[in-house]
């Protein structure tokens, strides 16, 4: 069966002006070259690795010349956060791609590793850190998988940290990784289908599909915390902007679709933000929930393109959104 996320992570495109450091991630890391995919794990023995400076390109903490991939790791205290916040991790700058961990983890990326490789050395990387995933009573780790093609490398630059984010109105907040395939032949138990990780919001060409219109699947499914929905029935599933046309599923029900029917630069689907009502009783109290949307893309980018990605109740979208 294809792959699913069943806890909730946020990509957040924004600036942390305004917003309080709660720990300091400035100064030594962990680092070292090459790449294993166990070097993410929360227990892994990073003793016998280098240190470096972190913001910093690496060809001036010691590796001139080196292009390749290479990790960085470092702890915090989680006693430090508590739970009744919301949190952010700003890593800065980092040329020219990354995956983060967080406790082994995946809570975010941004560019396309090889053999799609495609930068984003300009792009600050703020990333959720989702509550679920830390340990409040103890040591947590951070791991950083990145890629540098050419010059300089690494966490180069930018104010790094944990920060206190602000609170969502999402009562499920669903931006973060989804799973994707670009592909219009889907079939709901597929074992063949390509299914691979993409970021919610973000064109799909920044993220290993340039120039490519056309069809793409996206896949996100979920639990329900039913302390966070508390006694709300009347909801409504918003998924932002999207790139051009869509049909968007809910546990494999169709709830809604966009299409003006318009050719490539005369239609304005892409500028609509989607919210369809969730119909009564449709969502799963226990088990999992599953999203499928279908886009479809005629021109220039493609896909979940903007925010607000979530599950908010009508009163709460009627004031803020509509």
């Amino acid at each position: 069966m294809s792959p699913t996320l069943t806890y909730t992570l946020t990509f957040i495109l924004i600036s942390n002006l305004g917003i309080a450091q709660v720990i300091d991630l400035k100064g030594n890391w962990k680092f070292r070259v090459g790449d294993k995919p166990t070097w993410s794990a929360t227990k892994f023995d990073d003793s016998g690795w280098e240190m470096i400076a972190a913001p910093s390109a690496w060809e001036d903490e010691g590796f001139n010349g080196y292009d390749g991939f290479a990790w960085y790791r470092k702890k915090f205290d989680g006693r430090q956060l508590t739970k009744d916040q919301n949190y952010q991790i700003n890593l800065g700058y980092i040329d020219d791609t990354d995956e983060v961990y967080v406790n082994g983890v995946l809570i975010g990326f941004s560019g396309s590793m090889p053999p799609k490789f495609k930068t984003a050395h300009n792009s600050e990387r703020i990333y959720s850190l989702p509550n679920d995933i830390i340990n409040f009573s103890g040591e947590n780790s951070i791991a950083i998988r990145i890629f540098d093609v050419t010059q300089g490398g690494g966490i180069i630059d930018g104010d790094i940290g944990i920060y206190r984010a602000t609170k969502s109105r999402m009562l499920i907040d669903l931006q973060g990784l989804w799973y994707f395939t670009a592909s219009q032949d889907w079939k709901p138990v597929s074992e063949n289908a390509e299914w691979k990780k993409i970021m919610v919001p973000s064109p799909w060409e920044h993220q290993g599909y340039s120039k490519y219109d056309g069809f793409g699947w996206y896949k996100r499914s979920f639990t329900l915390d039913n302390n966070l929905l508390g006694n709300e029935t009347d909801l409504v599933l918003m998924l932002g902007k999207i790139d051009d046309f869509d049909k968007t599923y809910l546990n494999g029900k169709l709830i809604g679709k966009t299409n003006d029917g318009e050719r490539y630069s005369h239609s304005n689907s892409y500028n609509e933000i989607r919210s369809y009502t969730i119909p009564a009783n449709l969502l799963k109290k226990t088990g999992v929930n599953t999203i499928e949307v279908l886009v479809e893309d005629i021109g220039d980018i493609g896909g979940i393109y903007s925010g607000p990605i979530g599950i908010i109740s009508k009163a709460a979208y009627e004031r803020y959104f509509r």
